[in-house]
């Protein structure tokens, strides 16, 4: 496929795989003249609107949140929309990954785009320029009740804007001022109502899942692979992963994990061998409805997200066509607090259910050594790595409790039901550090296993796998230092790449 060098904002809408391609391409981004004329349409109707009435329009000509009875006169707009911004930043904690911050611009800068938000096309082009220029404002982790949408970090996003805050700018923690200094770029003013339309939204929330969403679907076919490799160590059967019994129970994720598997052990010795048991046990047996069951809810949530990525989030919403600014809750997150919710308690069964195939793998059963090593008793062999995948299992547990169970009032009693939907995003991350360690150690266990079945081999690609792991982590033959192992283990999966070119209907 093409590199995509240039992308347009508001030519199109925003996908999962458009925004993953964008990442992976580092393209640079521009407004589409479409979008510059949806932006300055809606600007020139709000500035017209200001001029001409004197019905309180909130959070243009009124105070914020409790304070939206309070009238703020029109000499005094830009300063409410400039402090609106330093007063709401205080995020605090872990600053966010670049990656977040990137996404944030973006997905911003595209909700922006649609002309419903009264900004200036200025401010948005100053977005862009921070994107393209990779300068990332300095945004922590915590601080946001996605209610009002992510009120506090999105602040601390755009304090540069108006020359405050900090970014990080050629691996350097520099000021806001200094960041414009370099470029001979003049602090944004801030018109009415664009303070809020850029602290309003969910794009803190939406830049946490759209990461978690890449970063969990590696770790979905991670796992489908390593499963696949754990059932040839553990000298599994083949016949739940047929296609005919996931056709009588059609759920779509089941169909494609039979597919996936039936696929990667195409042309394995070890799966086509005759079996002395009847049955395997439920974390071997059940792969197609468990791995399937998670599959389904991303795809869920990659829908939710597909929704709010290409939708207006912010407060309140202007409509120059209908000549009308009204005041909503497009703002509140419980549309993606509950999806990530749902996101993190699936995510967690991968783990949940790997960490089991590992413990199978060890039990000394169908040939394979207890432990998984020569001589057990004098060597411990894998005893220890399935104590660090179990007690990862379990913090992920405590990590899927939902955060959209709970609700803080805030804003002296305006804002009464808030979403947590930014403590729902972020946690996704905790989950998928852990996954990560634990497809490490199932991969470690299922090669071990794997080796201990020769002369026998297992398909093409998995031994493909084997053989590019091994050149990285050697077989265990005596005890050595898990943690090293791990590491290196750890190291071979931060650039792979499940691949499967020709699925198997």
């Amino acid at each position: 496929m093409a590199k995509l060098e240039v992308y347009a904002i508001g030519s199109s809408p925003l996908t999962y795989d458009l925004i993953e391609k964008i990442l992976k391409d580092k393209s640079k981004l521009v407004l589409s003249e479409e979008a510059i004329a949806k932006i300055s349409h809606c600007r020139e109707y709000l500035d017209q609107k200001t001029d001409r009435d004197t019905v309180p329009i909130y959070g243009v000509t009124t105070g914020f949140g409790s304070l939206c009875n309070k009238h703020i006169s029109r000499e005094e707009l830009s300063t409410l929309q400039e402090n609106l911004v330093k007063s709401h930043s205080c995020s605090v904690g872990i600053p966010v990954s670049p990656v977040v911050v990137k996404l944030m611009l973006l997905l911003k800068a595209h909700a922006l785009s649609m002309g419903f938000s009264g900004v200036q096309v200025e401010t948005v082009q100053r977005i862009l320029d921070f994107y393209n220029n990779d300068i990332l404002p300095v945004v922590y982790d915590r601080g946001s009740l996605g209610a009002s949408g992510d009120l506090a970090p999105l602040a601390n996003l755009f304090l540069p804007l108006i020359g405050e805050g900090e970014v990080m700018f050629q691996g350097k923690r520099r000021s806001g001022r200094e960041a414009l200094n370099i470029f001979g770029w003049n602090p944004i003013k801030l018109k009415s109502k664009e303070g809020l339309a850029l602290l309003n939204g969910t794009q803190f929330m939406s830049a946490n899942g759209i990461k978690a969403l890449i970063d969990g679907w590696h770790m979905v076919n991670c796992f489908d692979l390593f499963g696949a490799m754990s059932l040839e160590g553990f000298d599994g059967r083949i016949e739940p992963f047929w296609n005919c019994i996931q056709a009588v129970r059609p759920h779509p994720g089941q169909i494609e994990t039979g597919k996936v598997f039936r696929t990667l052990l195409e042309g394995s010795e070890i799966i086509k061998r005759e079996k002395e048991h009847v049955q395997d046990p439920y974390s071997f047996r059940c792969i197609p409805q468990v791995h399937g069951a998670v599959k389904d809810a991303m795809n869920h949530v990659t829908n939710v997200l597909h929704i709010e990525i290409n939708s207006v989030t912010d407060n309140p919403t202007v409509f120059p066509d209908d000549d009308v600014v009204v005041s909503g809750g497009n703002f509140h997150g419980e549309p993606l607090a509950l999806a990530f919710d749902y996101m993190g308690v699936a995510l967690h069964e991968l783990g949940n259910i790997s960490e089991r195939r590992v413990a199978q793998l060890i039990l000394g059963l169908r040939g394979l050594p207890e432990f998984l090593v020569a001589k057990p008793g004098l060597n411990s062999g894998f005893m220890i790595p399935q104590y660090a995948a179990a007690s990862m299992v379990s913090q992920n547990k405590m990590y899927a409790w939902p955060a959209s169970c709970d609700s803080i009032v805030s804003s002296n009693g305006q804002e009464d039901l808030v979403s947590m939907g930014a403590n729902s995003a972020t946690k996704l991350h905790k989950i998928i550090d852990n996954l990560k360690y634990i497809a490490a150690i199932e991969l470690m266990n299922a090669a071990q296993a794997i080796d201990f079945r020769r002369p026998l081999k297992s398909s093409p690609y998995i031994e493909t796998v084997m053989k590019e792991f091994r050149e990285k982590v050697p077989f265990v033959t005596d005890d050595v230092v898990m943690e090293d192992y791990i590491k290196k283990t750890m190291d071979f999966l931060e650039d792979f790449e499940v691949v499967i070119e020709k699925p198997i209907d």
